[in-house]
């Protein structure tokens, strides 16, 4: 278990196991989000567009499957 120490002006240090596995440095930015009795920091990623390319590629492209399987879809009269 990670533990911090709050400071008086409300500072938390993430333990720097935590800090190097989600690639956390100086300057990035973190949302604090309040579920009631828990509190969760979620790192903002810079360019979720970015770190999201080629996801998903493949030997075919994601819409020509959609459109495929609606074709067959309509073809069986579905």
């Amino acid at each position: 278990m990670n533990t911090s120490t709050l400071s008086k002006k409300g500072w938390v240090v993430i333990p720097q196991k935590l800090r190097e596995r989600y690639g956390l440095k100086k300057g990035d930015r973190v949302h604090v989000i309040d579920y009631g009795n828990i509190i969760s920091i979620i790192p903002i990623s810079d360019a979720p567009g970015k770190n999201t390319k080629g996801m998903l590629r493949g030997k075919t492209s994601l819409v020509r499957a959609l459109t495929g399987s609606r074709q067959e879809d309509a073809a069986r009269g579905e």
